[in-house]
């Protein structure tokens, strides 16, 4: 990937030195708004205390772009541009600016650092961590995502080194007006950031939680096929593979379909990878997007065979998304799909049961996906499984939630209880698990180390269960940070 650590050796050499460094989901707070008392003595400390736009507007390379109307009371939220160096080895050459949001409680609370991953959107929203600390909230967009890109755009410079030393210079910026502790959190993609964030950088922050993060082995994956193999009943996977095969049986009927519709749905079009090859790609996707984002309950809406061809191309894009594949999507993304493709990996598909059909087998991958030539970029097959070995062997307070029944979870990481660390999985769970999904019992466990971990008094188990179900009872809208390509780039 990036020429930073191009060579495993040099990752093996720079992780090593980290440990010795080290010695060795969205949600709003209105449902536990502080009392007027409470917010009245919080209101006259930050009357006192110095305004925090204009310490912002000191930090050097900082922009305040804007700051927005107040999201609650008692909170302010502001609209940042962080210059930064576009190869951190050198940076004095050429330089961008990477977008942030700040949501701002007190100078005295817990600093939670978000990372989607990918870009941001710029709502006023908490994550779950947020919620729970009744923290301040931090949120980056990666690097390489628009407008956060270098120009010119060396891809070289688009690796986990590059975007942990981006988040390790936003730390030492902000941790001056914000000395209390440091959380970092993130779901999917951002879950994997925060993780390589904390084995370069092991003491920048002081906990992370990571959700739903998979660590992959190769741009296919074979490991995903055989979980997905042992997900709902036999009835309901034959269901999925008939339907992956009627669609592409009847190519000639829903080909066309699935262009006219994507175009008038989404404005779609499939120019860098031709209808063709954007439809087939689409259904070797089905069964993967069905458990991510699904559970079982979507088995008996799989249209039984021999329907209207409409009904098949209305499925697909119930569950994958027409856009998926088009040239806006795949443009966007392009970032993503660079990094899965020489970096972090990805998951195979099962082909068996589409044999006759497919017209390019085993050619869905990441690499394919880049809207520009791959060859310069080879895959290093080194970087995940050492920062895997970091994780399990030395990762200190990481918190991580995965859902049982998420194909991610395949690619899980582990940790070692000896180093206060801790995995649990949200029963029945997709892609959108959280903490507050979790059995009761590890619900409590998490809630106590989190609040540990940030620093704050001890709460009952029946003050952090009454949190839980006040929250829950609320409905809430909850988010764990994660941005799914299937519902296209994040909006304001």
């Amino acid at each position: 990937m990036s020429r930073f650590f191009r060579r495993p050796a040099v990752l093996a050499c720079a992780l090593a030195l980290g440990l010795q460094a080290c010695g060795g989901s969205e949600l709003p707070n209105e449902a536990e708004a502080p009392g007027t008392q409470q917010l009245q003595t919080q209101e006259r400390a930050q009357d006192a205390a110095p305004d925090i736009l204009a310490q912002l507007q000191a930090i050097p390379g900082l922009t305040v772009v804007q700051e927005r109307p107040a999201p609650a009371p008692g909170v302010r939220f502001f609209l940042l541009s962080y210059d930064q160096p576009a190869d951190h080895l050198h940076p004095n050459g050429t330089r961008f600016q990477q977008r942030m949001t700040l949501r701002f409680r007190s100078a005295e609370a817990p600093m939670v650092l978000a990372s989607t991953g990918y870009g941001i959107g710029t709502s006023p929203s908490q994550w779950e961590p947020t919620y729970l600390v009744q923290g301040n909230q931090l949120t980056v967009e990666h690097r390489f995502f628009t407008p956060s890109i270098p120009q010119p755009a060396n891809w070289k410079l688009l690796g986990i080194e590059q975007a942990a030393a981006d988040h390790h210079r936003i730390v030492q910026a902000f941790k001056p007006l914000f000395p209390a502790r440091w959380i970092s959190t993130g779901g999917s993609k951002g879950g994997m950031t925060s993780l390589y964030h904390r084995a370069f950088f092991p003491r920048d922050v002081d906990a992370t939680v990571a959700y739903v993060a998979p660590n992959s082995y190769g741009t296919q994956d074979p490991r995903y096929v055989k979980f997905l193999g042992k997900l709902g009943t036999p009835a309901c996977r034959e269901s999925i593979r008939v339907f992956q095969r009627e669609v592409l049986e009847r190519r000639a009927e829903t080909e066309p379909l699935f262009q006219a519709t994507g175009a008038s749905s989404y404005g779609s079009t499939y120019d860098f990878l031709g209808v063709d090859k954007a439809l087939e790609f689409s259904v070797l996707e089905f069964a993967f997007a069905f458990w991510q984002y699904g559970d079982a309950s979507l088995c008996d809406r799989i249209p039984p065979p021999g329907g209207p061809a409409q009904t098949l191309v209305d499925t697909l894009d119930e569950v994958v998304g027409l856009s998926y594949m088009s040239d806006g999507d795949l443009d966007y993304y392009a970032p993503y799909d660079f990094q899965a493709g020489t970096q972090l990996g990805s998951y195979a598909s099962a082909e068996e049961h589409l044999r006759g059909v497919l017209r390019y087998p085993r050619g869905y991958d990441p690499r394919a996906l880049v809207p520009f030539d791959m060859r310069p970029y080879p895959f290093n097959p080194f970087v995940m499984p050492l920062v895997e070995g970091w994780v399990k062997a030395f990762g200190e307070r990481i918190l991580l939630v995965y859902g049982e029944n998420d194909p991610w979870s395949t690619g899980a990481f582990s940790v070692s209880a000896r180093n206060d660390s801790y995995r649990f999985y949200e029963p029945g769970g997709n892609h959108g698990s959280s903490i507050l999904g979790l059995p009761e019992a590890e619900q409590a466990v998490a809630l106590e180390r989190l609040r540990t971990w940030a620093g704050l008094p001890a709460e009952s188990a029946a003050a952090m269960s009454l949190r839980a179900r006040s929250a829950k009872s609320a409905q809430l809208p909850v988010t764990t940070g994660v941005v799914d390509r299937r519902r296209g780039p994040p909006r304001d």
